[in-house]
């Protein structure tokens, strides 16, 4: 027997399909051999047939067709650009980055500053969204702690293990009238 592709690229199940279409395969009997090739998140039997019609009507490129659609404003030398302009002045806001950048929308030069830059607000000042070299260490010695922990101890340590972001609860038991 042969193994499963676990999981295919659209390309090469429209080429399976192609290929089994050339031997002359009927449609019917392409979508189990798809299912035996694929595993069950194969092509459904509907999109089968519709590939093989195409493949009748002449195709021959098993790739997704180009699509046409508004082109990205962002591109890496405006992202250079930005990135340029926030590390003159930290306290800047997008409106400001606005000012400098006319041609922009203020919802793309976010976009740039938060996902692209991967910058973040804290107080009035943007910072990147990385960890210091220092946090870095503590978080890898805290992990081997805790696996040399679970190592001993098995599950009673993973009930031991308390989480949370960083705020701080006051926890205070009030006496009794008594």
């Amino acid at each position: 027997m042969f193994k499963t592709i676990a999981d295919p690229a659209d390309c090469e199940v429209r080429s399976v399909i192609r290929f089994l279409k050339a031997k002359n395969v009927k449609p019917a009997e392409i979508h189990p051999h798809l299912v035996e090739i694929c595993g069950e998140n194969a092509m459904t039997d509907g999109m089968v047939r519709k590939w093989i019609r195409q493949f009748n009507d002449g195709r021959t490129n098993v790739h997704d067709e180009a699509r046409s659609g508004r082109p990205s404003v962002v591109n890496d030398g405006l992202v250079a650009k930005v990135n340029e302009k926030i590390r003159e002045n930290r306290r800047f806001t997008v409106r400001m980055l606005r000012v400098e950048f006319p041609q922009i929308s203020r919802t793309v030069l976010h976009e740039i500053v938060s996902n692209r830059l991967n910058y973040r607000k804290l107080c009035s000042r943007w910072i990147p969204k990385m960890l210091t070299d220092v946090h870095e260490t503590k978080r890898l010695g805290s992990a081997l702690t805790f696996f040399t922990q679970y190592s001993e101890d098995d599950y009673e340590f993973s009930n031991k293990i308390v989480t949370g972001d960083e705020t701080w609860v006051c926890h205070a038991t009030p006496e009794s009238k008594q």
